[in-house]
């Protein structure tokens, strides 16, 4: 079991046709569970699995005949406890990849990929919801679904873009075979008067692109969303890999139908694996004002965002777009590749920004998968929820991105409670009372005196592998400067609690700060073998003010934290089995020798929004 769960550690959320280690080793140790509790077993088949995946680097090819028996097991009554209450998420089955957000004509449409029979992956369709305010939701009817040659064997992932003329079009991948085959499609409403977009068209001159003879065919999906040159043709990039080379195609077209592809790549990166779900975007150098996907300029820095398939974690990187030879040139501080700069260090996947012209921003939605076992998905009835939506702007120092919580989920905040200039000495915690704890968001400012008792870095620690050293310097190991932070999702007797928390460590001349969320410790169930990562990334901050902020949005089974304002961002997914409902405690503590200082502490009980059909 150790060897299976060190297997389950390499990889997790997998989807598609692809299936990862993690997903393999979840699903035999569900199944393993519940037919067969012998452990000899499980060392066959682990080695066996070990060799077999030592020779397809580390992937199984494959469809998902493994869930066949599965995708259309629903349950009649599902179950609440740990669903969240203001994050967006279906009243059951499967949901993942946000697809196509767009704001037309004054309504925020957010279309996602959904199993309508089944609460694990399969059946996938565009579901389709409406708001006027990113926060309360309407269902609307499916926008779409395998009806077509072109489309039969599924409808993944694509994006919107809004045409001359007010016109919106969604661009999508269509499955035509059982090889797992995959084109480009468009589909248009059906009636632009229709202020929802209920029901969209599939015309029958898809498909509008198809690989050719020297592109995977399994491996192409997921079109962006079209940017128009200077020289009227539109673009779209795809993704995919040519053996281990993640790949951007690039493709133009002057009417949006007849598409040919560009002789080179937008980009390509050597040793990246397959590349899904790409996001290409403008961010203004000067301002905080998001830009539309066509911009360009001098004023103007590139976004290239790409889904690793292999590791199951996203990264970017930001650079010129040469618009004379139509390639990205990533920055050349930028590290293009698996440790590259991630939008979120920790379950956050397959995500899709839009520009916002009723407030000039620029909005982004990620997917976060459950990270329990396969068999917990079936019990519970629902997997998958969507991330609070982010604003993302372009760091002052043009190295990073930072991302926040859009502004009207502050609208969804109840009672209020504060704490200001309150001393955490080592091994102190104080209780945050008077709010849901299950249930919040909250507000620090941790203040400290003086950055003498840092640790100092080990040379011989990963500076890019933040999640290791986590692992090994969680929330009880003292340290100098940290660990302090909140214990969420807690027990009165923190017998199931997650920390999110900062460690300084002093490397040479400057100082390193670590931002741990670290599930390890969340829950005492884990007889399917719960996923429980010690989430981390580093955070790049200005230390001259002494001073660390923390944002946490707490939603039953899923903590999501902002540091410095955005500059690093965890998302983790935990189970607690005791801290539910009105028995879960929030914390503020420390575990350093020197002494914190809680400047300032905001926490609200969130209130839910409307889903109506949900």
């Amino acid at each position: 079991p150790t060897f299976v769960h060190s297997l389950r550690d390499l990889h997790h959320s997998s989807h598609r046709e692809r299936v990862s280690l993690h997903n393999l080793t979840k699903l035999l140790s569900s199944t393993v569970f519940l037919i067969m509790p012998d452990y000899k077993f499980l060392w066959v088949f682990a080695v066996y699995l070990f060799c077999f995946l030592a020779f397809n680097n580390g992937v199984v090819e494959a469809s998902h005949k493994e869930y066949l028996h599965l995708q259309s097991v629903s349950r009649v009554n599902v179950k609440q406890v740990h669903r969240t209450a203001y994050h967006f998420q279906p009243q059951r089955n499967w949901i993942n990849d946000p697809n196509g957000p767009m704001y037309y004509n004054g309504i925020y449409h957010l279309f996602y990929q959904y199993n309508p029979k089944g609460s694990v992956w399969g059946n996938i369709v565009w579901a389709h919801s409406v708001s006027k305010d990113l926060i309360n939701w309407e269902k609307v009817e499916h926008a779409i679904f395998p009806s077509k040659p072109f489309d039969q064997y599924g409808t993944w992932s694509g994006s919107a873009t809004v045409l001359p003329g007010n016109k919106p079009v969604i661009m999508y991948t269509g499955i035509i075979d059982q090889n797992n085959t995959q084109v480009q499609n468009y589909a248009i409403p059906a009636n632009l008067s229709d202020p929802y977009l209920r029901v969209w068209i599939k015309p029958d001159d898809n498909p509008l692109v198809k690989a050719n003879e020297f592109i995977n065919k399994t491996s192409f999906r997921d079109p962006t969303t079209a940017w128009l040159g200077r020289d009227g043709k539109w673009r779209i990039s795809i993704g995919g890999r040519m053996k281990h080379r993640g790949i951007a195609h690039l493709y133009r077209s002057r009417d949006f139908l007849h598409w040919v592809k560009a002789k080179h790549p937008l980009h390509s990166v050597a040793g990246t694996g397959n590349w899904e779900c790409p996001d290409f975007f403008p961010v203004s150098v000067q301002g905080t004002n998001g830009l539309d996907t066509s911009v360009m300029g001098e004023n103007v820095k590139h976004v290239l965002k790409v889904s690793l398939d292999v590791t199951r974690y996203e990264y970017y990187t930001l650079g010129m777009y040469d618009t004379t030879k139509d390639r990205y040139i990533p920055d050349k501080d930028m590290v293009d590749g698996w440790k590259g700069l991630r939008y979120d260090y920790g379950n956050f996947y397959a995500s899709k920004s839009f520009f916002d012209p009723a407030k000039n921003r620029r909005i982004l939605w990620g997917w976060a998968n459950e990270s329990d076992a396969v068999i917990d998905d079936i019990r519970k009835g629902w997997a998958g929820i969507q991330v609070i939506p982010r604003t993302i702007v372009l760091d002052p120092n043009g190295k990073q991105l930072l991302q926040w919580p859009i502004e009207e989920i502050q609208a969804l905040r109840g009672k209020k409670v504060e704490v200001r200039d309150k001393k955490l000495e080592k091994g102190e915690r104080i209780e945050i009372k008077g709010i849901t704890a299950a249930q919040a968001d909250v507000e620090i400012i941790f203040t400290f005196e003086s950055l003498d008792k840092a640790e100092t870095f080990d040379p011989s620690w990963d500076r890019y592998d933040g999640q290791n050293l986590c692992s090994q310097k969680g929330s009880t190991v003292q340290g100098g400067v940290g660990p302090f932070g909140l214990l969420t999702l807690a027990t009165e007797n923190l017998e199931e609690y997650t920390p999110v928390f900062f460690r300084i460590f002093k490397d040479q001349e400057k100082h390193l700060v670590l931002m741990c969320s670290d599930a390890s410790r969340s829950s005492l169930y884990n007889e399917t073998g719960t996923y429980r990562p010690s989430f981390a990334g580093f955070v790049d901050v200005d230390l001259s003010h002494k001073k660390l902020s923390l944002r946490s949005l707490i939603d039953h089974s899923v903590v999501e934290s902002f540091g410095a304002r955005g500059k690093t961002c965890i998302t983790s997914r935990v189970y607690p089995t005791l801290a539910i409902y009105d028995n879960t405690h929030l914390y503020a503590f420390n575990n350093g020798t020197e002494t914190i200082k809680i400047e300032t502490l905001k926490a609200w009980s969130m209130n839910k929004p409307n889903l109506m059909n949900h």
